[in-house]
């Protein structure tokens, strides 16, 4: 059984037992639950239920398993040719890592 839910902006697939690294979800600390109710598709063994924007009832409950975790750096480089133009610039994305408890449909 998996669902497709979408959490900040993100759409996931989300199967029980999967951990997942999504944007960062603020406020949020170890060992916390948090519950997805923006479920657009749920499979349960081949019975397909979409959404129509959400499935009814559908939920996913989950446990954050590190709060903070810094992804890889992003080189951000603009140029124009000719024009003695360059700007470097760079940034790391901040991700929490979840693991998926159950998948209620």
């Amino acid at each position: 059984m998996y669902a497709i839910v979408e959490i900040n902006g993100q759409q996931f697939k989300a199967e029980q037992g999967q951990k997942l690294f999504v944007h960062h979800i603020k406020n949020s600390e170890e060992g916390q639950t948090v519950e997805f109710e923006k479920v657009l598709l749920v499979d349960n063994e081949g019975a397909i239920k979409v959404g129509a924007p959400t499935v009814d009832g559908a939920k996913v409950v989950c446990e954050v398993v590190n709060p903070l975790v810094k992804g890889d750096k992003v080189i951000v480089f603009k140029m124009k040719r000719r024009k003695d133009y360059r700007k470097k610039n760079g940034h790391r994305e901040q991700f929490t890592q979840i693991e998926v408890k159950q998948v209620i449909a």
